[in-house]
């Protein structure tokens, strides 16, 4: 018997490095919030703006995106994904020019009414949000087709690592490169990175059953507990037919309730560290290394934290579920954040980084119960539907918190607008998981 090669786990890794550029680019913008909010004037809810767009088009376009995904194929579809991100990460550099192109040709609808950089970079936000918005759909298609179910929760667990490591190297990287060669130089090399791994992408990658770099006994092994016959490609389901399953409905509103919850800590944790304690530029470096760096842990060993489960006797879908609950009460330690930071900075660092890994372990987990209970030609436009209630999610924790800390900040207690915000993070994921459980109380495989 041949012994059966590993080449999945070569594609694991394409889409581990673009998830990694996914959120350096995504990053970027936040790390360089207090710089930017000086030179333009900007207030938090100037601020929020911007992010919100960002996610209001990225929960949009991940509905189409999916969509685009599933006909496209996989290989192509990421390559336009990636395209079009990186150019959108590369315009924020020229968001004044484009502020004010855009209010010419739009001054009319009432854009007027903010100033020409948040407008510019609204814009900006926009495009990369479209781009990607096409990076988890496709890599879960990805997952599906050269990985069998047994390994996916943990394959998707090492590619959603990447988000970590693009979060861990962003501040190390972007405050330097705009201390030494200027704000705009900071979008515009992050930016330029996407275009590096097209090149490897485009080369390695075709769909398993035309793969000649794979054996014949690991598409076997691919393909070992498939039920379902190999997709045609560009075959597509109506989102009308997937809106009528619980599955969907429940992963939809798992991503609703706790998308935003990442995206906050993501966007906003290098603006707690300065109003709280008076950190900017470099001096974040570190403390936001280290609590990305954390999330490393829950990103993988949440992948793998099932098989504890599943071994144990347990059907896939409850073990999965049971080690899904256990993670959604970490993040109950975030409400101890602000009580207890005046101690140091550490300790809401070490906290938040703790809650954010969870975080990460529950999405490499929810992810996979799509390609758990869709069939491949689905996978795609459910993970689609799924981002954008995720995105919307963002929306809405996003503008909650821009109203908050300008409110507070004006009465001079910004900590307080910080303190409702950790407390909505942290019991996000059990109310997540009491509405999942209860709409799909056992596995059920979807038939199309």
């Amino acid at each position: 018997m041949k012994k059966i090669t590993n080449y999945r786990w070569t594609i694991c890794a394409l889409l581990f490095f673009a998830t990694t550029v996914n959120y350096l680019d995504r990053q970027v913008l936040s790390l360089l919030k207090p710089q930017l909010e000086e030179l333009f004037g900007w207030s938090n809810t100037d601020y929020a703006n911007i992010a919100a767009v960002f996610q209001f088009t990225y929960a949009i376009s991940m509905l189409f995106a999916g969509r685009f995904v599933d006909k496209l194929g996989t290989k192509w579809g990421y390559a336009w994904a990636i395209i079009i991100w990186s150019l959108g990460a590369v315009l924020h550099a020229y968001s004044i020019p484009v502020g004010e192109k855009t209010l010419a040709i739009l001054g009319w609808t009432g854009l007027s009414a903010f100033s020409l950089s948040v407008v510019g970079f609204m814009v900006s936000r926009a495009v990369l949000a479209v781009g990607e918005a096409g990076n988890f759909p496709a890599a879960i298609k990805a997952t599906a087709e050269y990985f069998p179910k047994k390994e996916r929760a943990f394959s998707t667990g090492i590619f959603n690592s990447g988000a970590n490591v693009g979060a861990i190297l962003a501040p190390l990287t972007v405050p330097w490169i705009a201390s030494h060669w200027g704000w705009e130089a900071a979008f515009i090399i992050i930016g330029l990175v996407g275009f590096v791994w097209l090149v490897f992408w485009l080369f390695l990658y075709e769909k398993p059953e035309n793969q000649k770099r794979l054996s014949a006994e690991e598409l076997a092994y691919i393909q070992s507990d498939s039920e379902e016959p190999v997709p045609v490609e560009g075959e597509k389901v109506s989102w009308m037919k997937l809106l009528t399953f619980r599955q969907t409905w429940s992963f939809a509103f798992g991503k609703f309730m706790t998308d935003g919850v990442w995206w906050f800590f993501l966007f906003w944790l290098p603006a707690f560290l300065k109003d709280q304690y008076q950190m900017v530029g470099e001096s974040i470096m570190l403390p936001l290394a280290v609590l990305y760096s954390m999330t490393m842990i829950g990103s993988i060993g949440g992948g793998y934290f099932p098989t504890y489960f599943i071994n144990k006797g347990y059907a896939p879908y409850d073990g999965r579920m049971r080690a899904m609950l256990t993670i959604a009460v970490i993040p109950l330690v975030v409400l101890l954040a602000q009580p207890f930071g005046h101690i140091s900075f550490w300790v809401p660092v070490i906290l938040i980084g703790i809650g954010a890994s969870a975080h990460q372990a529950w999405s490499a987990n929810i992810f996979t119960t799509v390609s758990d209970m869709f069939p491949k030609k689905a996978v795609g436009s459910v993970v689609g539907i799924g981002g954008m209630a995720g995105g919307l999610g963002g929306v809405v924790v996003t503008k909650l918190g821009g109203a908050l800390f300008d409110h507070y900040k004006a009465l001079g207690h910004i900590e307080t607008g910080y303190t409702i915000m950790f407390t909505i993070c942290a019991v996000a994921y059990l109310v997540a998981w009491i509405v999942m459980k209860t709409l799909v109380p056992k596995m059920k495989l979807v038939e199309i």
